[in-house]
């Protein structure tokens, strides 16, 4: 009688712990005979059945877990997040490597279900190329986009003032005037912090960043269970209405636009798919919706939580805060600051540095999936396998950073008190 027969003949609680184990049987066999197929893979803490590895991580702050598995594995070692292995890299010359030097192999995004509606892999790259030129056209970090800044700092001032000295939370007013300077580059007009249609897409942006910075986002672990399916539908709901506003944005600009004067993104897009209506290109409505919601949600977040953690340093360490400010009022006095002012403004520089990096806003990044089998530092790793660079191990590597876990901007500083960039620098990621 077969194994399989002798389970039906259980009672139902026989038969289900007789699955069980069934299932644990070949679990085992089908993972060892992988192993010793493929050759030697990272080393990791050995999994359970189907929940793998998840009970031994800190979910509200994964990042921590998997540093102090590196002290046990190295700076490659392998986890299962339920079934789904990921390879986790740690250090800055193993993140360096791996993203710099074997872009090929790692350079593919494992990205989330929900997020897939937004990123198309076969058009991505072009799209991308077209806004960073596109945005530099528009004055992307030179003087064309000052003035829309000033504007915009002057009535976060104002904002400000009303709570007259008072405590408050700084996410709302904060989040609110770094979306609106996106959006006069984006659709090349702003928005009244009452306007519902602004608050609307910026609160969605920010509880999309919220869930998808979660540990099951992250590794794409959706649908085992009730509560990532349910933040799963939360995004799904979250851009579908972000949709539907920026259509209505988007028509209002068609039936103004002017072939010889763009004034935002929307626009040079707007144009550039007239211009080849004509032949089949990547030019179409829903990349222009995929590209405005990545602008969005990519710039909102990470440039708010900055600036929020720069407040956050300036009141702690009051003594740094003192000498930005003699740095300033001596470079520029009483005039309005420009971009030339930066090389001007070393230490300043250097604070502004030391606050992305000891931050340390995406300490998982986003994931990235093998696109082949790739020996990589004598381990085998096999096509698409997820693989998570811990930037918080390069931000805070003691190997290439004086003080890791303090806020020291003489980390940016040479002896002659000069700004240097560090390599080891990666508040976002690395590579493509």
């Amino acid at each position: 009688m077969s194994v399989v027969e002798s389970l039906l003949q259980f009672s139902s609680t026989g038969t289900l712990l007789g699955a069980l184990l069934l299932l644990l049987v070949l679990y085992l066999l089908s993972s060892g005979s992988e192993s010793q197929k493929e050759g030697k893979e990272p080393p990791g803490p050995k999994p359970l059945p189907l929940l793998g590895n998840l009970l031994t991580l800190d979910l509200m702050r994964p990042f921590d877990t998997f540093f102090e598995l590196s002290k046990t594995y190295g700076n490659i070692f392998q986890v299962f997040l339920g079934p789904k292995k990921t390879v986790v890299l740690v250090g800055y010359k193993t993140v360096r490597e791996a993203l710099v030097n074997h872009v090929e192999e790692f350079g593919d995004r494992d990205i989330a279900p929900s997020f897939r509606i937004m990123n198309d892999e076969n058009n991505w790259k072009e799209m991308r190329c077209f806004a960073l030129c596109n945005l530099r056209d528009l004055g992307m970090g030179k003087r064309g986009s000052e003035e829309k800044i000033i504007e915009e700092i002057q009535y976060l001032k104002g904002e400000f003032d009303k709570f007259e000295g008072k405590p408050f939370d700084t996410t709302r007013p904060v989040n609110y005037a770094v979306s609106n300077i996106i959006s006069s580059i984006v659709y090349g007009s702003i928005f009244e912090y009452t306007d519902p249609r602004f608050t609307e897409m910026v609160n969605s942006a920010n509880e999309n960043v919220y869930f998808a910075g979660s540990t099951s986002m992250m590794v794409c672990m959706l649908y085992m269970l009730t509560l990532v399916y349910s933040r799963d539908r939360i995004i799904v709901k979250n851009i579908m209405q972000s949709r539907q506003h920026m259509a209505k944005l988007i028509n209002g600009l068609l039936e103004t636009l002017n072939p010889h004067d763009s004034r935002g993104f929307v626009e040079s897009f707007l144009i550039r798919k007239q211009s080849d209506e004509a032949r089949k290109t990547f030019f179409h409505q829903d990349n222009l919706m995929m590209s405005v919601t990545d602008l969005f949600i990519a710039g909102t977040d990470s440039t708010g939580t900055t600036l929020r953690w720069g407040l956050t340093f300036m009141a702690k360490y009051p003594h740094i805060q003192d000498r930005v400010q003699e740095e300033i009022d001596r470079v520029i006095g009483g005039r309005q600051p420009v971009v030339e002012d930066r090389k001007k403004l070393p230490y300043t520089d250097a604070v502004i540095h030391e606050t992305q990096r000891l931050a340390n806003i995406v300490p998982l990044n986003l994931p990235h999936i093998t696109n082949c089998d790739v020996t990589f530092n004598g381990y085998f790793i096999k096509k698409g396998t997820t693989v998570v660079p811990l930037l918080t191990s390069v931000l805070k590597d003691p190997s290439e950073w004086e003080k890791p876990n303090s806020f020291y901007p003489e980390h940016f500083l040479d002896e002659k008190g000069q700004f240097v960039k560090r390599d080891a620098f990666m508040p976002f990621s690395a590579g493509q």
